[in-house]
């Protein structure tokens, strides 16, 4: 072992009786894997950079390699008990590292040339691994690797030379004991916390559901009965929309009828309300100019379908046209404030409205909806994002591959339209109910984050020698433990 100073981590120095190593001192065998010809299926499975995972190797995965090769792998290639296996080329996965805890008797497995083997000895091997999964290595990853961008990789001998701070063997063991302790809590709070977000997902889509389908709020039928009054229907309604497009209709040619949905199978409907198309419903329905458009560094955002999720506009990351490209790819219709964006393709079936104030070019594989004055663009919305018209997406998708909908199929998708009073009401109220999830699922995402960066507290405080069972425990959970979400994890 050397005595070279290892940078100090959070400004600490190490304790009495702490060496700093590097890897090449405290392990018998570094080597990357060799490049195998494959075959479909064989006895010796070969791990590549998707099998390592931080809790281990992820099966489904593996490849095999073709038998007639099996006799270039020496017996030390071959994957023990103990090993690190230490993804060293690619970006995003690079650096990303799998202890092996156990093989089953006659279990083999070899790695690609992605992937570097790490075998300690004389040091606890889970200490190796927290060391490489700590801040202080993941955090030097970009330094340590050589290569141009999209063939990064981590050398034989960069792997070799990297620091280690070694701790005596049984101070080893308590540290080691001590995180997967913190980290056994630590995963047991992010179970909770990811069970929270499954159960508000499943909620929000009950709420959506009872929204399409009349059970959310009192149905205007119902109140004008209890009222003893009249009222316009949703069939009235539809009848007003079309009536209201003949009269000002000032295109081309003879006017044309907008196509009514096939209702064979569609589910029954509340009194008062009524399927229509989404071409009845909203007038125009617009297909995108499906060709890429030249991008700019700036300009007027142009929305793909990557900014289109879970029923909002994401305008973080995007791409920008100028003012021609917008003009050409946008004269079948300009996108206006209170539109709907609708994504026919990669992912299929998200929806947004375009906010107020907002200029945006319109991208590849996406429709725009611009319903009536008479239909709440915010009922458009919740329609299209409910359980009951995502299954008519999935049941209309056509491509073995990637699926997505054809332009007819979506100017034609059937839409409930309940009377004009009754949409206000159900979309006050999914409105309120979908603003409490969002409040705690920010609420969650914040904790998700903030779990991720205890973990690397307790490995930062791990291999500084500070982590000791009397200095920690609850303090360290409990701003997890305070959140008031209790009453959603079931």
């Amino acid at each position: 072992m050397t005595d070279k100073k290892l940078p100090r981590i959070d400004g600490t120095a190490l304790p009495n009786g702490w060496k700093v190593a590097t890897l090449a001192d405290v392990t018998e065998y570094i080597q990357r894997g060799k490049g195998p010809k494959y075959v479909e299926h064989s006895d010796l499975p070969i791990i590549n950079q998707k099998c390592i995972r931080w809790f281990g190797i992820q099966k489904e995965h593996l490849k095999y390699v073709d038998p007639e090769q099996w006799n270039a792998w020496a017996a030390e290639r071959y994957v023990r008990v103990g090993d690190v296996l230490w993804n060293s080329t690619g970006t995003g996965t690079i650096g990303r590292a799998a202890l092996v805890k156990n093989l089953a008797p006659g279990e083999k497995y070899v790695v690609d040339s992605h992937v570097t083997i790490v075998r300690p000895k004389g040091i606890e091997p889970q200490y190796v691994h927290y060391w490489i999964m700590s801040p202080a290595v993941q955090g030097s990853i970009e330094a340590m690797q050589s290569g141009s961008t999209n063939q990064v990789e981590l050398s034989k001998s960069a792997v070799e030379a990297l620091p280690i701070p070694v701790a005596p063997l049984n101070q080893q063991k308590h540290i080691v004991a001590e995180i997967e302790k913190q980290f056994s809590r630590l995963d047991e709070a992010v179970a909770n916390l990811k069970r929270v977000k499954a159960n508000l997902k499943r909620y929000k889509a009950a709420v959506l559901k009872a929204a399409v389908e009349g059970h959310l709020v009192e149905t205007e039928a119902e109140l004008a009965r209890r009222k003893g009054r009249s009222y316009e229907t949703g069939e009235q309604l539809l009848q007003r929309i079309l009536e209201t497009r003949r009269r000002q209709w000032n295109g081309k040619g003879k006017y044309k009828e907008p196509a009514s949905p096939d209702t064979a199978d569609l589910p029954e409907l509340p009194e008062g309300w009524v399927w229509a198309s989404a071409i009845q419903a909203c007038d125009p329905v617009v297909d995108c100019h499906n060709k890429t458009a030249p991008y700019k560094d700036s300009g007027i955002p142009l929305v793909r379908t990557t900014n289109i999720r879970d029923g909002r506009l994401l305008l973080d990351e995007v791409r920008y046209v100028d003012q021609s490209t917008y003009d050409f790819w946008s004269r079948r219709c300009p996108p206006e404030p209170g539109d709907v964006l609708f994504t026919r393709e990669a992912p299929m079936g998200e929806a947004a409205i375009i906010p107020p104030g907002t200029k945006l070019c319109m991208g590849q594989r996406m429709m725009l909806m611009r319903p009536s004055n008479a239909i709440s663009v915010a009922f458009l919305l919740y329609a299209l994002m409910s359980p009951v018209i995502r299954q008519l997406i999935e049941r209309t998708a056509v491509g073995s591959g990637v699926k997505h909908l054809r332009v007819g199929d979506v100017e034609l998708l059937p839409i409930p339209i309940p009377p004009s009073s009754e949409q206000d009401r159900i979309v006050t109220e999914v409105d309120g109910r979908l603003s409490l999830v969002r409040e705690v699922e920010i609420q969650v995402d914040a904790n998700l984050i903030r779990s991720e960066r205890l973990r690397q507290a307790i490995l930062r405080q791990a291999f500084s020698g500070q982590l000791f069972p009397s200095e920690w425990g609850e303090n360290w959970l409990n701003p997890l433990k305070k959140t008031s979400i209790t009453h959603l994890v079931g």
